[in-house]
C-alpha cells in the first residue's frame, strides 16, 4: 500500500478543494444565467426608444419549506450526520482530523456533534437569506453544495480506516 507524506497529502487537498471551489463558482453562474435574456430586436418595439425591453419572469415564489427544500435539508442533514459518525469512529482509532476548521473541534464527541449541527443550521439559514431575497436558484444550490462538500468527505473518511 502506498503511503503519502503530509506534504504530498496537503498538496493533494489543496488542489482537490481549488478545482472544487472552481466547480462551485462556474455552477453558480450557469444556474444564474438565465437563456433568452438577452436583449434582440424582437424585444425591443420599433420607433420606442424611452422604454426598456420586456425581461424574462422572475421565478415563482414558493413556500421556504416545500417538499424540494424539505428533502435537500433532509440531504444535508443524512451528509452531515454521516460524516460525524465516520469521522468520530476515525478519530477513536487513531486516525486524524484532515479539515482545519472541523480539527478545531476535533477533541470530544459532543463539541464534534456541535460542530456538524451548525453546519447543517447554517446550510439552512443561508438558504433562507437567499429565499427572503428572492434567489431561489441559489437557496437550492445552498444545499447542494453543501452535500457535495460533505459527501467526498464521507467517502474518504470511510475508504480510508
Amino acid at each position: 500500500m502506498k503511503t503519502l507524506s503530509m506534504a504530498n497529502l496537503s498538496d493533494k487537498l489543496a488542489k482537490a478543494a481549488v478545482l472544487f471551489s472552481a466547480v462551485a463558482v462556474f455552477s453558480v453562474a450557469a444556474v444564474a444565467e438565465q437563456p433568452g435574456s438577452a436583449i434582440t430586436s424582437e424585444t425591443i418595439e420599433p420607433g420606442i426608444y424611452a422604454t426598456s425591453p420586456t425581461l424574462p419572469e422572475a421565478p415563482q415564489s414558493h413556500r421556504f419549506w416545500d417538499k424540494t427544500n424539505s428533502m435537500l435539508f433532509a440531504g444535508v442533514a443524512a451528509v452531515n450526520t454521516a460524516d460525524f459518525i465516520v469521522t468520530r469512529q476515525n478519530l477513536q482509532s487513531g486516525g486524524r482530523e484532515l479539515n482545519p476548521v472541523t480539527r478545531i473541534f476535533a477533541g470530544n464527541s459532543a463539541t464534534l456533534a456541535l460542530n456538524f449541527a451548525g453546519e447543517t443550521v447554517a446550510t439552512m439559514g443561508i438558504a433562507y437569506m437567499f429565499h427572503r431575497t428572492g434567489h431561489y436558484r441559489l437557496e437550492r444550490m445552498t444545499s447542494l453544495v453543501a452535500i457535495s462538500y460533505s459527501a467526498p468527505a464521507v467517502i474518504y473518511s470511510g475508504t480510508h480506516r
